[in-house]
């Protein structure tokens, strides 16, 4: 579970349907357009998260880190 700060961003994002870089701790890289935030199969909440012509969710407490893709005013990097 991530703390409510850092999940008003995420909530941000799917709002203004930011396009943003997601880092997880394991490195592994995503870019695409936040959708929604939702729960998977295994009740964990997630993003979201539309790349390319397809949707995958991730697993809010494996993101490492989060990057706007475009200037806005709520934020351009949020730290996990």
């Amino acid at each position: 579970m991530i703390s409510c700060d850092l999940h008003d961003y995420i909530e941000i994002a799917c709002l203004y349907r930011y396009e943003v870089k997601i880092v997880l701790k394991s490195k592994v890289e995503w870019v695409g357009t936040a959708v929604t935030v939702e729960y998977d199969d295994d009740k964990r909440e997630c993003l979201r998260l539309a790349v390319d012509a397809a949707e995958c969710l991730v697993v809010l407490d494996t993101i490492e880190r989060m990057q706007a893709c475009q200037s806005n005013p709520h934020f351009d990097e949020v730290v996990f």
